[in-house]
């Protein structure tokens, strides 16, 4: 009889939150503007001849390498950071390797981890989300073989002194630190300028974020030389996508743009988490794209009212009460916030004489009537988001 191998079946299945139900995705930390003119003018002008060749992936890494100021032979390019990560769990994982994870954050390492056959360590982040630095240290043992590492953190938005992960990358030279920068552009901080002086650490980047590309699935490895050459084995050469190269060169001279949507996100994540803290919820000061906000025991009557008013946001199990929502267009966060004044009324009205969160929600407390009376209301007035 067919068995698939043991890891797998032990492996807790990732289920991408994607609703066809909502008009505005606020989940995903995508982009809702998307991506620069410049790259939909590109992808408009290919021809079928183009989309009928297999692309040649070099000669994007050598934009990228340029861009980033590192050599060509450090440089991979990959379908979604996704794959990076996937290919440095391949490379340098045995069965029962030790990998730490900080959570929460980001679910696919211990997917791709756990299917490499490792042995999942968990170091839980502090008060407040705080990077754990003196336990992440003391959890490294000689089976320690990666340490991963989001900067900044998602669902969290806290960004990690550059220092600190030096310091954990000197603390383990034996294992590989991969510094996941998928929000850098949002925070600035990065240990790019490590690669090759300390041959342990790996940066993945991504187009999905900042550049508004999630849908062409193209991300970055960089690392030392002599490391990404034992990668780029296992890599499959035509892994990125037509669309996703002819688009690179696009994207990265159109550095304005990239600016511009830089500074919108931040003015309009600074607006956002002002308001949801005048709401009574509290916040977590982000360098992402995106907010954590917890709305307490009142969650799930939030969550299914907002879907129901056609905007999905995240829910994070992983965070007791709490919510991830990613940053839109101005227009798109007033919309948010309007739509979250209405529900909580209804809340109120309806669980007088409270309705903020507890500061530390129970997760098994019910909802009281509070989900009822708010899902079954119809918002009147709702305004329509347009792009």
């Amino acid at each position: 009889m067919l068995k698939p191998r043991k890891c797998l079946l032990e492996i807790r299945e990732y289920h991408s939150p994607l609703s066809g139900e909502a008009k505005l995705r606020l989940d995903m930390n995508e982009s809702t503007t998307g991506c620069s003119p410049r790259v939909l003018a590109k992808l408009q002008a290919m021809d079928a001849k183009k989309l009928g060749l297999y692309p040649p992936r070099e000669p994007g890494e050598q934009l990228v390498a340029s861009f980033l100021g590192v050599g060509p032979a450090q440089v991979i390019l990959t379908n979604g950071a996704d794959e990076a990560i996937d290919l440095v769990c391949r490379g340098y994982l045995e069965a029962d390797d030790e990998v730490i994870v900080v959570p929460p954050t980001f679910a696919m390492y211990e997917v791709l981890a756990q299917a490499a056959g490792a042995k999942i360590i968990r170091v839980p982040a502090g008060e407040d989300f705080a990077f754990p630095l003196d336990e992440v240290i003391a959890a490294v043992t000689p089976r320690t073989r990666i340490i991963f590492i989001t900067n900044p953190n998602n669902p969290t938005g806290v960004a990690i002194n550059r220092f600190t992960i030096v310091r954990i990358a000197q603390a383990a030279p034996d294992a590989a630190v991969l510094v996941d920068e998928a929000y850098f552009e949002f925070c600035g901080q990065s240990v790019l300028d490590q690669v090759g002086k300390l041959k342990n650490i790996f940066v993945a980047r991504t187009f999905s974020k900042a550049y508004g590309m999630a849908g062409m699935r193209m991300g970055v490895l960089i690392g030392a030389s002599e490391h990404i050459s034992v990668v780029r084995r296992m890599c499959p050469p035509f892994n990125v996508n037509t669309c996703a190269l002819e688009a690179l060169r696009e994207a990265l001279t159109d550095r304005q743009f990239v600016a511009d949507i830089v500074k919108q996100v931040k003015e309009s994540r600074e607006w956002l988490q002002k308001e949801l803290e005048e709401l009574g919820f509290k916040c977590w000061p982000s360098q992402g794209n995106f907010v954590l906000c917890r709305f307490g025991h009142h969650k799930q009557a939030i969550l299914e009212t907002m879907l129901e008013c056609g905007v999905s946001l995240r829910d994070r199990p992983d965070c007791p009460g709490c919510v991830r929502i990613s940053i839109g267009t101005q227009k798109e966060m007033e919309h948010v916030v309007y739509l979250l004044k209405e529900i909580t009324a209804r809340i109120a009205s309806a669980n007088d004489p409270e309705i903020m969160p507890p500061s530390e929600p129970n997760a098994a407390e019910a909802n009281g009537g509070a989900t009822k009376v708010v899902t079954e209301a119809k918002l009147a007035a709702k305004p329509e988001v347009k792009p």
